[in-house]
C-alpha cells in the first residue's frame, strides 16, 4: 500500500536537487511513491533524476515540455496513488520522520489534512520560524482552519498533506498558468470544503530562499498572477461568507515617512480610504464612489 505520494515539480534546480531527494528518501516512513516532474529543465536536475531513480525504485520520472509548476504538480496528481498527496519544492527539504508524524497523526484523528511548522533558511545559515506548530489540535471550522494557518496571508502548500480522496471529492487541482501564488486558489477551496485538519508539532518543512526563483523575481506576469490571486480570494470569500483581516482587502497603501519614522499611512479599499497617524492611531476616513 503506497500512503503518500510525494509531487516534486522540478525545473533548472541542479543545485538543490540532491538535498531535496535525499530527504525524501531516507523518510522514516516508507511506503512512498515519489513523482518527479521535470518541466522542461535545461541544466543537469533529469541526469540527477534518473540517478536517483537507479538507486530507489519508488522514484516516478515525468519528463515534459515546461508548462510550469501548477501543471507539473498536477500530472504529478492526475497518476498519484497514494492514500494522501505530499508536496516538496526541489529546493526545499524536509525533517526525516515529517511524512511518517503527519501520516500517522491524520490516520489518528481521520482527517483530511495533516499541517505543520515551517522554517525559513537563507545562504547566510538564518532561520526562521515561518509558522509554528506547539501542539496537536484539530481545526474543523473554516474560521478555525483560517485563522490558525492564517489565510490568506500565509498559504503554504507544501507543509501540509492531504487526502487524495478529499482531493478527488472536491475535483480540485492547481489553476494553470499561475507562477506564483497559485497555493492560494488551491488552498483556500480544500481547507473551506474539508472536513478536518490536524496539526501537527514537532517535525518541519524547511524552505529554502532562494533569490533566483520564480517566487522571489518579481516580473509583470508575477505581479499579475499575484492580483489574480488576490482577486479571486476576495470573490470566493464573499461569495461563501469568510470573514479575515480586512487589511488584505486594500487596493492600494501610501505611507509618508519623516527620517525613517511613519508619519501616516493610507489605507485604500474599494469604497473607502482610512488614514492612520503613525500607522496606528485611525484619524479620518473618506468614502469613495463607485
Amino acid at each position: 500500500m503506497i500512503k503518500i505520494s510525494v509531487i516534486i515539480p522540478i525545473y533548472n534546480s541542479e543545485k538543490y536537487l540532491k538535498r531535496c531527494l535525499d530527504s525524501i528518501i531516507n523518510q522514516t516512513i516508507r511506503e512512498l511513491e515519489i513523482i518527479c516532474v521535470d518541466d522542461g529543465s535545461t541544466d543537469n536536475s533529469l541526469q540527477t533524476l534518473n540517478k536517483y531513480s537507479k538507486r530507489d525504485n519508488r522514484i516516478i520520472i515525468i519528463n515534459r515540455e515546461n508548462l510550469g509548476v501548477s501543471a507539473a504538480r498536477n500530472a504529478g496528481l492526475k497518476i498519484a496513488k497514494g492514500k494522501y498527496i505530499g508536496f516538496v519544492d526541489s529546493d526545499d527539504w524536509i525533517h526525516l520522520d515529517f511524512f511518517e508524524k503527519l501520516y500517522t497523526a491524520a490516520e489518528k484523528y481521520k482527517a483530511d489534512a495533516a499541517c505543520t511548522g515551517i522554517k525559513r533558511c537563507y545562504e547566510s545559515g538564518k532561520i526562521i520560524d515561518k509558522l509554528k506548530v506547539h501542539q496537536e489540535q484539530i481545526l474543523i471550522t473554516v474560521a478555525e482552519k483560517y485563522k490558525f494557518l492564517e489565510i490568506p496571508k500565509k498559504c503554504y502548500l507544501w507543509n501540509k498533506i492531504y487526502k487524495k480522496s478529499e482531493l478527488d471529492r472536491q475535483q480540485l487541482l492547481f489553476k494553470e498558468n499561475i507562477d506564483m501564488c497559485e497555493d492560494v486558489f488551491f488552498l483556500i477551496r480544500f481547507l473551506y470544503f474539508s472536513v478536518k485538519v490536524i496539526t501537527v508539532p514537532n517535525t518541519y518543512y524547511y524552505y529554502w530562499v532562494n533569490n533566483k526563483s520564480v517566487s522571489r523575481t518579481m516580473s509583470d506576469k508575477n505581479q499579475i498572477d499575484k492580483l489574480a490571486a488576490r482577486a479571486d480570494f476576495i470573490q470566493f470569500s464573499r461569495e461563501h461568507h469568510i470573514i479575515c483581516d480586512e487589511k488584505f482587502y486594500v487596493k492600494n497603501k501610501t505611507f509618508y515617512k519623516f527620517l525613517g519614522i511613519p508619519i501616516l499611512k493610507i489605507y485604500e479599499w474599494e469604497t473607502i480610504k482610512k488614514y492612520y497617524l503613525f500607522g496606528l492611531i485611525p484619524v479620518f476616513e473618506k468614502r469613495i464612489s463607485l
